[in-house]
């Protein structure tokens, strides 16, 4: 099938090498010429596994292109699909402007008919604009247009985006038309062969089943974080309790893992974004608002437990700080817990030395020209004469260090683990001080 994507972003990239590489000629449109450029030279602006690979073999293959040419694109695809940004306006809500604006290209290029999909994450409603801004666009230019419009939103997970969009566990499909049911199936339906995983709505259940998914995530790891606290006051551990309620089938072990918050392009923004909505409409949404608040105040926790720790004297020390990126195996640090750490700890007059396995080049670009920040070859290099060390991102490389090696190398043998990685007996007998997330007092080392 012929598939055109506007925008080249995480979703974009992703969706693109995916159905390419099962046989459809993809076109990606995107109006940021430098990035074309790169991509047509196989540089990969994101890092998400095994993509890289994955667009090279169907770029030699001729079966997906980057382009600016907007006009080739819409002449190009039965498929249109909107995959661009939809970054949070300043009262929370989703800027809709580059959804639209790649609404009116294809309004102003279409000469038969396309089904426009929106892969993007947007409030519910938007699909109605979406086909308004194309009929007013054709209406302007006097020619004759038919089109459908879908709502088919993207539930990747960065880090796992390719397995995901392989091997998908729905695909949601809102639409007011069985021709278009239809079209979408015969697209999806190399990824869902062993098992038909479309589920068909209305679009406006198809706009607010993505919001719903992120919402409900976002809660459950507030939720455990606010247990964590608890369970700190308490004397508890809440990693008992995280395998004492994760055993019920109803809970389940998935996002109860509590740590330094949630971050990353789609959580806060969702979360937001349909506070937002709820609020357009005259309701006041207390869980979600509760969903947020607990998140702010949970990024804040590491520093408050460095801060008990040394006192208000953080001027002149140094931490060193495993993991930037908000989750492992992706380069994203957009909202990441880390840069609220990292920022408070510069605020303090402290030194910060980070190191992450592949986010350090956004790193360098957040916190460029600021010299109280450096980074890190690998994760001993950062922790050398180091006040304390902060576990931020529970990469796997962090899963099993050499604890002697760090009691050596830190000024103070001090651990603040933010992802509850190690047990705090054993971390201890090595005689390191750790400081954990909801695990009762602090083990002393011996």
């Amino acid at each position: 099938m012929r598939v055109t994507i506007f925008g080249s972003g995480y979703v974009g990239l992703v969706t693109g090498a995916c159905l390419a590489d099962a046989g459809n000629h993809v076109v990606c449109v995107d109006v940021d010429a430098g990035k074309i450029e790169r991509l047509n030279r196989g540089e990969i602006p994101i890092h998400e596994p095994g993509l890289e690979a994955l667009i090279r073999r169907n770029s030699e293959a001729g079966r997906i292109e980057f382009t600016t040419d907007a006009v080739h694109g819409v002449e190009h695809g039965l498929f249109q699909l909107i995959a661009v940004g939809t970054p949070p306006d300043e009262d929370g809500s989703a800027d809709l402007r580059y959804v639209l604006g790649a609404a009116r290209t294809i309004g102003s290029h279409m000469n038969r008919y396309c089904v426009v999909v929106t892969k993007s994450t947007v409030p519910v409603g938007t699909a109605d604009k979406v086909r308004r801004e194309i009929e007013q666009t054709l209406k302007a230019r006097g020619a004759p247009g038919e089109f459908d419009v879908v709502s088919n939103p993207e539930f990747l997970k960065e880090g796992a985006a390719i397995q995901d969009f392989m091997k998908p566990d729905r695909v949601v499909v809102g639409t007011d038309n069985p021709r278009t049911t239809e079209l979408m199936r015969a697209l999806y339906e190399p990824f869902t062969r062993n098992h038909d995983r479309l589920i068909v709505m209305d679009i406006r259940s198809s706009e607010l089943t993505k919001y719903a998914a992120n919402a409900m995530l976002a809660t459950k790891i507030s939720f455990m974080n606010e247990l964590a606290n608890l369970s700190e006051r308490l004397g508890a551990d809440i990693e008992k309790v995280r395998v004492g309620i994760g055993s019920d089938p109803r809970i389940g072990y998935s996002f109860i893992y509590p740590g330094t918050g949630y971050g990353g392009s789609c959580f806060p923004k969702d979360v937001q974004a349909l506070i937002r909505s709820a609020r357009e409409v005259e309701h006041e949404p207390q869980i979600l608002a509760a969903v947020e608040a607990v998140n702010a105040r949970q990024k804040e926790v590491l520093v408050a437990k460095i801060r008990q720790h040394f006192g208000e004297q953080l001027k002149g020390r140094t931490f060193a700080l495993w993991g930037l990126a908000f989750k492992p195996n992706t380069d994203d640090m957009r909202e990441a817990p880390a840069r609220t750490i990292i920022d408070r700890l510069l605020e303090a007059g402290a030194r910060v030395r980070a190191y992450d396995p592949v986010a350090a080049a956004e790193a360098k670009r957040i916190y460029d020209g600021n010299e109280s920040f450096e980074l890190a070859r690998n994760a001993y290099e950062a922790v050398e004469g180091a006040d304390a060390l902060a576990i931020v991102t529970e990469w796997q490389e962090f899963r099993s260090p050499d604890f002697e090696r760090l009691r050596q190398l830190l000024k103070t043998p001090l651990i603040f683990d933010g992802r509850n990685l190690y047990d705090p007996a054993m971390v201890g007998r090595f005689g390191l001080t750790y400081h954990a997330i909801g695990r009762g007092r602090p083990v002393e080392g011996r």
